[in-house]
């Protein structure tokens, strides 16, 4: 790369994030485990970021309601909770030091399912990671909300796994937005 060649591309990349939490509340729950990935503005994957589970101790994960118990020890991310050696911080460290490759800071908004509820968590106990976002969110859940009201029979064509591990969320989130892309006439902008 020459001096002073600045990537364009970079300022277009989607930076998409996914957490898995002890429970809803964002002033009480915690962080449990953070996936991220980076794709191009066509919703192309151009690089995977860190899949972590983040350690709480046996107490923590008991506490949790019974879904939240259930669902974590079927996936595994129990185990994997009890066993990382990982904490909030070092956890927010690596996923920065990733997307400091991909995307500058303040360019991409923060992208996902229901990610103002991540974003609640990043902006408590993940600040610095907050802030690297833009002030915008890009929301699948938004238009998974217009497709059910305005054309619902779209719904039937996107199904996702659930397996509610943090790295197979995102991709399952890129996939249901590229899907829903297909259908979105002129602001999908798809060649013919």
């Amino acid at each position: 790369m020459s001096e002073g060649f600045v990537d364009k591309s970079a300022d277009q990349r989607l930076i998409w994030v996914d957490l898995e939490m002890t429970g809803l509340d964002p002033d009480q729950d915690s962080i449990i485990e953070i996936a991220c990935l980076v794709t191009d503005k066509d919703l192309n994957i151009l690089a995977e970021g860190p899949e972590l589970a983040i350690h709480h101790p046996l107490a923590r994960l008991e506490a949790m309601d019974e879904w939240n118990r259930t669902t974590h020890s079927g996936t595994g991310l129990w185990q994997r909770v009890l066993d990382s050696e990982q904490s909030l911080r070092s956890a927010e460290l690596k996923v920065l030091h990733f997307l400091a490759d991909w995307v500058p800071a303040n360019k991409s908004p923060i992208c996902g399912n229901s990610i103002c509820q991540d974003r609640r968590f990043l902006a408590r106990l993940m600040p610095e990671l907050e802030r690297h976002f833009h002030y915008r969110n890009l929301d699948v859940s938004t238009v998974k909300e217009l497709v059910r009201r305005w054309n619902p029979a779209l719904l039937e064509g996107f199904r996702k796994q659930g397996t509610h591990t943090a790295m197979s969320d995102i991709r399952e989130s890129v996939l249901e937005l590229a899907y829903y892309r297909q259908h979105m006439g002129a602001i999908g902008n798809l060649p013919a």
